[in-house]
């Protein structure tokens, strides 16, 4: 840990969560969104981030399992600065020793907790409060015709979503492919 970031390994090679430093009193709080350095010197990587993006999407939306296929495929620092997701992170990288394994955690306003996924992962969130504003930089821009998605719900991969909530999905959420057709593999036992 540095003087401004505390980082979280998880059980997805790779995959960090990053807890900035927050400085709060009686008129609010300040904390650095991001600091290239300090993300350098906190994660071991040296990245370009080209994009930022911003959602906003009430309770109950269902985002994902977004990637991109190589050579478009995207690094991303994802934080929420309104309401709370639950946010997931599948490894469909071939060669990857947690391949097909998932972790989700909570991303909110009040945790001010970071993800740091890099490229070759699959990602997605679903709002659990009212709404919630979820904002992301990536390493690569976006690219429609490398774009695929991973059914949310796919059963091999038996993600543990929060219970209770109807998801609300776009079309190409709902059209998403089985994590077999993806990746050519199964989920390892």
């Amino acid at each position: 840990m540095n003087n401004q970031l505390k980082v979280t390994t998880t059980a997805i090679d790779g995959v960090l969560l990053l807890e900035p430093r927050v400085f709060g009193d009686e008129r609010g709080f300040f904390l650095e969104s991001y600091n290239q350095r300090t993300f350098e010197e906190a994660t071991g990587q040296v990245v370009q981030f080209v994009q930022d993006n911003h959602s906003r999407s009430a309770q109950g939306v269902l985002r994902g399992l977004h990637y991109q296929d190589e050579p478009y495929a995207q690094g991303k620092l994802v934080r929420v600065t309104r309401g709370a997701v639950f946010d997931v992170v599948v490894d469909i990288r071939p060669r990857s020793p947690s391949f097909g394994q998932w972790i989700g955690v909570e991303l909110s306003e009040s945790n001010q907790l970071q993800a740091w996924i890099p490229p070759g992962l699959a990602h997605g969130f679903c709002v659990t409060s009212e709404s919630a504003d979820f904002q992301y930089k990536t390493t690569e821009y976006y690219n429609a015709a490398h774009e695929r998605c991973i059914a949310w719900n796919d059963p091999d991969l038996a993600i543990g979503w929060p219970a209770g909530i109807e998801p609300v999905l776009s079309a190409k959420d709902r059209a998403g492919r089985s994590f077999h057709a993806a990746t050519g593999r199964q989920v390892p036992q």
